[in-house]
């Protein structure tokens, strides 16, 4: 995948994020989950823009970590939005689909360019 291509998947991931906020019921808890995801889910691809242009390796590695803990975040808001009965998980299926495989890219991506595979946990998804 080029660089083009991932930066076109995660700003139509921000707009999947934004149209699904809208359409969220007006309750206050879902206002608070809602303005979370926004912020996570629209940061995703802003990060991948900065990584874009990083000055090093160690820089760009730094900002692909920002869009891996920001793509991880918006799953565990979609995954409350589900568990809280605010959205149901197939209306999700697809978007939830979209972010595990655009963190599965960031995570490679990292490993890459760190010259080998990282030593790390992945949490139970």
């Amino acid at each position: 995948m080029t660089p083009e291509e991932l930066s076109k998947r995660t700003k139509a991931f921000a707009l999947r994020v934004i149209r699904l906020v809208d359409a969220l019921p007006r309750r206050r808890t879902a206002d608070i989950i809602g303005r979370q995801i926004l912020r996570s889910g629209t940061s995703v691809g802003a990060n991948y823009r900065a990584a874009c242009r990083a000055r090093s390796k160690a820089e760009f590695i730094a900002k692909m970590g920002i869009v891996e803990e920001e793509i991880d975040e918006s799953i565990c808001w979609m995954d409350l939005l589900v568990d809280a009965g605010f959205v149901k998980s197939k209306v999700l299926a697809a978007l939830m689909k979209e972010a595990r495989e655009i963190l599965a890219i960031t995570v490679s991506s990292i490993n890459t360019a760190r010259g080998g595979r990282r030593q790390r946990k992945q949490a139970q998804r």
